[in-house]
């Protein structure tokens, strides 16, 4: 190892090395692939950072000047690619090794600037590191190590196609180190593709359950699912706390719901941007937030100091989310605690996880809100301030107290301040836990009795068992079997009871009219007499019924003669239509004639004229067609714009000849003008002016004539 690396370790408090990290760093594997799987907790990215540094740094002690990266660390998440980035700088600190990252979220121009200043090491997420790889961004021709962390929740989030397109780009001599925590097919595949002879390295820890961490499964009532997460809370009072939830609406609610009751929590999801997602994971470092409710962005790398309790608010799909959600906790030697909230419905679901991840939880109920108190009381106790000595500068204030109020006031108060800074536990439902039932009890010496009417009259025993209860005075753990007759029902009753039970029937021994009847012993019911078979009401089963009784007649309808119908003889698609079907009818019979109508001769008259001038002999004049103010549509070249002229090349505006403009209505959008315009009508709209009203006057008084009478109405 190198001096500079040893020296970092002893300062960051690291005596011995960690299972993964003996492992990897084996002088035999010095500059070999590996496959390394490890529990979570296990100091996974020490131990690769350690692995590739013979690769990186050679028989030197220290880096030259950076310029194309030599190694690249591709990590799942933003947090945990930070938190590699975090790791890498106290480690390679002394060898003077430039550490740079490319992750989503951030400003991709500073990442430009950054690499192109030069960086030994690149941190990075699968696609930010794609989109710069193929801006021409970043240069792999120098790689000498690339790193794959957590490669199976790579592969689940589906980043395949980025990674093979990533690790197609590097060089192919170079040292591939896979991590992962479990090493499903596809990791095993995708080693294979892109690895050379790769050692397998697996830890003795990951046989057996991580002893830092103790996992406890709670019963709750489906309603009580979180309150029983804020009794838990208040219950362990952890420095810190990771709550996960399965979709950002669960993160969103429990967010809002702990931060009413006075929790100081943040959120962690997908849908915050990176500066969000940082500053949470900064408040929970720096101790201004205890609990942190994320989804399963945060499951995978995310180390928080003094993080004692994992709560699974929803339970996770498969038991490796399962086992990096707990890895959270129970890190570097510290004890913690996993707690899963488990409703009836779920309780199949969580037995399975904790199986196929061979751990074993400590079945219980949530914690009460009793239970709470009594911890808070515990903690209250043990509290050293108890015991500490009473400083000079409190002095004064402790004995006007004392001599204020008595020990009981003074003891009442501090409790209830005490309690004023905790949020109150809540009172939490039974949980309905599905466990096997407790086998019954013997049911002891008995007495059977036959109570007249069975199956034949209708018995059941629904019906039988309130009956007898009522008529006896009995409780229904004093009935035994009921077993139902043809003819009589057989009821079995403790012995103990019998006498009660015949003292409140009476001489009459009737149950609800019906004879009851002791008997010495137990009847036969392995042999007892089947009911009857109860015909239906006409002699015979409903599918013999006889068809003649009803509406069809003696045969089913599809055997009907069709001579009784309407129909003729014959079905309806055999009835006769005449000497030839009907397409072949003749046409005479038809309104079009012998023939059809397509074949009609076009010298025929229509049967009805389409236009009036049709109608009218060849050779006679007619008047010219009036179209609209467009003209002769017939002969575009005739058209005439509304000043009279003809366009020169585009399509007329509305303008007439003059023999069509005698009579014609004026346009509409004439009508507003001052006065008639080439001949045409003047408007009919009332005049606004003294010279409209003139020039109206005008067009309206015939030529050579006197002027015409004015109209009145």
């Amino acid at each position: 190892m190198k001096n500079a690396l040893s020296q970092a370790l002893q300062t960051r408090g690291y005596d011995t090395l960690t299972p993964v990290q003996l492992a990897v760093t084996q002088p035999e594997l010095e500059g070999v692939d590996m496959l390394v799987s490890a529990q979570t907790g296990s100091g996974k990215t020490v131990g690769f950072g350690l692995a590739i540094a013979g690769s990186l740094l050679g028989d030197a002690e220290a880096f030259g000047p950076a310029a194309a990266p030599l190694a690249l660390v591709i990590a799942p998440t933003r947090e945990l690619a930070l938190q590699v980035k975090r790791e890498f700088v106290w480690l390679y600190g002394g060898t003077g090794a430039q550490i740079a990252s490319t992750v989503g979220g951030m400003d991709m121009r500073d990442e430009r600037r950054a690499l192109d200043r030069g960086a030994h090491v690149v941190v990075a997420t699968p696609g930010r590191l794609r989109d710069h790889i193929m801006r021409g961004s970043i240069d792999l021709s120098e790689l000498k190590a690339v790193v794959l962390d957590e490669a199976d929740e790579m592969l689940d989030l589906g980043f395949r196609e980025d990674l093979e397109f990533i690790l197609s780009e590097a060089p192919e001599e170079r040292q591939t180190l896979l991590f992962s925590a479990t090493v499903p097919t596809a990791i095993a595949k995708l080693a294979k593709s892109y690895q050379k002879d790769a050692v397998r390295v697996e830890t003795v820890a990951e046989e057996k359950q991580h002893a830092d961490i103790s996992y406890e499964a709670l019963n709750v009532a489906q309603r009580d699912a979180e309150n029983a997460i804020i009794n838990v809370l208040r219950f362990h009072e952890a420095p810190n706390t990771i709550i996960f939830g399965n979709t950002r609406a669960i993160v969103n609610r429990l967010t809002a719901r702990l931060s009413n009751r006075g929790f100081a929590v943040v959120a962690l999801s997908g849908e915050l941007s990176q500066s969000e997602r940082t500053h949470a994971l900064q408040a929970m470092r720096d101790g201004r937030a205890r609990v942190c409710v994320a989804t399963d962005v945060a499951a995978r790398g995310i180390d928080l100091p003094k993080l004692d309790l994992v709560i699974h608010a929803e339970l996770p799909n498969n038991h490796e989310t399962l086992l990096h959600r707990s890895g959270r906790t129970g890190r570097a030697g510290r004890k913690g605690t996993s707690v899963l909230i488990v409703p009836p419905k779920s309780r199949k679901k969580a037995e399975r996880l904790l199986s196929w991840a061979k751990l074993q939880a400590n079945w219980g109920e949530a914690p009460s809100a009793d239970a709470v108190l009594e911890r808070d009381a515990e903690r209250m106790l043990a509290d050293p301030a108890w015991h500490e000595a009473i400083p000079e500068s409190e002095a004064s204030r402790v004995a006007m107290l004392s001599d204020a109020f008595t020990t009981e006031q003074l003891a009442a108060a501090y409790l209830r301040l005490y309690q004023k800074h905790n949020s109150a536990p809540e009172e939490l439902a039974n949980s309905g836990a599905s466990e096997p039932r407790a086998p019954r009890e013997a049911f002891g010496p008995s007495v059977w009795f036959a109570l007249a009417g069975g199956n034949n009259a209708g018995a059941e025993p629904r019906r039988v068992l309130p009956a007898v209860c009522t008529a006896g005075g009995l409780s229904k753990t004093d009935i035994g079997a009921i077993r139902i007759g043809a003819d009589e029902s057989y009821i079995e009753i403790r012995e103990a009871s019998v006498a009660g039970f015949l003292g409140a029937l009476g001489d009459a021994m009737n149950v609800e009219g019906a004879k009851l009847t002791k008997l010495d012993k137990a009847p036969d019911l392995a042999n007892l007499p089947k009911p009857a078979f109860k015909p239906r009401e006409g002699g015979k089963p409903r599918f013999d019924k006889d068809r003649s009784k009803g509406p069809r007649g003696d045969k089913p309808r599809y055997d009907k003669p069709r001579g009784d119908g309407p129909r003729g003889d014959k079905p309806a698609y055999d009835k006769p239509r005449g000497d030839k079907p009907r397409f072949d009818k003749p046409k005479s019979d038809t309104p079009w004639g012998e023939k059809p109508r397509y074949d009609k001769p076009k010298g025929a008259a229509p049967s009805k004229p389409k236009r009036p001038e049709d109608s009218r002999p060849k050779g006679a004049v007619t008047e010219p067609k009036r179209t609209g103010p467009r003209g002769n549509a017939a002969n575009p070249s005739e058209r005439m714009d509304f000043k009279g002229k003809k366009p020169s090349g585009k399509p007329a505006r509305g303008g007439r000849d003059a023999a069509a403009q005698d009579g014609a209505k004026p346009r509409w959008k004439d009508a507003g003008k001052k006065g008639p315009t080439n001949g045409m009508a003047p408007s009919k709209g009332k005049p606004t002016s003294k010279k409209n009203k003139a020039r109206a006057a005008a067009a309206a008084t015939p030529k050579g004539g006197a002027s015409a009478p004015k109209r009145k109405g």
